[in-house]
């Protein structure tokens, strides 16, 4: 379905060489602790579902980085890439995946439900468009608070098409909430492509029906990701009201690993891989003279070693006991009071 494939990304880079070198190291670290994690899959040492996000990292590195610490970060069921950046140790995320104590969430949620309140990442959701509702309301009560911040929600293309979608982007426009809807579209709903689950396939002009700015970004271009989001992210943190910005980009993996990914070809991966956006950005680098073979060998060792770490500690954490099953599951029941002569 997808046979257009646009060209690589290309043009100077407008950063000064540690800032783009941090960008290029956020995607090698994602990339590289995605591809173990499809390993340790494989070995069943992560089990339920598995959500990869190998070919859209310059989505969380562009995007992430141009947000404040305290804005809040809603997002999807592929949130690892979310998290790294976002500030959760590889550690962390690793031990929840395995399902340990150690986990960010005590290996209660799992890949799918990270969660950090220190870092105001308020949970991946399971749920297509689950996040949506929870935004408007953490956005809502920023505003009750008093608080400068907006609440950037991240959510695929096929949650356009969910009840929850319309719901949140009408109530945000309405109130003129801050909150900056983040649409990953990767062309497939699952196994579904856009043109066949959308009846307008320009989500765009879904956004600016509601009466909010609406932008479309090339989400393989880290330096468009990052620039576009930090624009837009003023615009709502200033009063603006909500906006939505729709990152197209494309993912490498199947939608997850129970996928059998029957709905497009491998000739159709190969060309969207000649956008990759670690490869060009490094190559934009190289060209500028920001960036040595050795020095990008060096972000790339820096990562396995990262990763290796993460996998040791998960495998050295600890299962929570039996005993704890319940635990927060329900509250204590509590003693009913006495009964009055008046209640007999």
């Amino acid at each position: 379905m997808n046979d257009a494939v646009p060209p690589p990304p290309g043009g100077p880079v407008p950063w000064d060489k540690p800032f783009a070198l941090k960008l290029l190291a956020d995607m090698v670290r994602i990339r590289q602790m995605e591809e173990r994690c499809a390993e340790l899959y494989g070995g069943q040492k992560i089990r339920g579902f598995l959500h990869l996000y190998i070919g859209e990292e310059a989505i969380a590195a562009g995007a992430l980085n141009a947000l404040r610490p305290d804005d809040n970060l809603v997002a999807t069921y592929r949130e690892h890439g979310h998290a790294l950046v976002r500030g959760l140790s590889m550690r962390s995320i690793m031990a929840e995946m395995y399902g340990k104590r150690e986990g960010c969430a005590r290996g209660r949620g799992g890949s799918m439900h990270l969660f950090d309140r220190a870092t105001r990442l308020y949970g991946g959701n399971a749920i297509v468009g689950g996040g949506l509702p929870i935004a408007v309301g953490l956005a809502l009560a920023d505003r009750m608070l008093g608080r400068r911040a907006l609440t950037a929600c991240f959510f695929g293309d096929g949650a356009v098409a969910e009840g929850a979608f319309h719901e949140s982007m009408n109530l945000a426009a309405l109130w003129r909430l801050p909150v900056l809807f983040c649409c990953e579209n990767n062309l497939y709903a699952m196994g579904t492509a856009i043109e066949r689950h959308e009846s307008q396939p320009d989500l765009c002009v879904k956004a600016s029906s509601y009466g909010m700015p609406a932008v479309r970004v090339d989400g393989m271009d880290v330096v468009a990701t990052y620039e576009s989001t930090q624009a837009a992210a003023e615009l709502v943190r200033d009063g603006g009201g909500p906006m939505f910005v729709e990152y197209r980009t494309y993912r490498f993996r199947a939608h997850s690993m129970f996928d059998a990914e029957l709905y497009r070809g491998k000739d159709e991966i190969e060309r969207w891989k000649t956008r990759g956006p670690i490869h060009t950005f490094t190559a934009r680098l190289k060209a500028q003279g920001l960036l040595l073979e050795e020095e990008f060998l060096s972000i790339e060792a820096a990562a396995q070693a990262e990763v290796e770490d993460a996998v040791a500690f998960a495998e050295a954490g600890t299962w929570e006991p039996v005993a704890d099953l319940e635990l927060d599951l329900t509250t204590p029941p509590s003693r009913p009071e006495a009964a009055t002569g008046a209640d007999r």
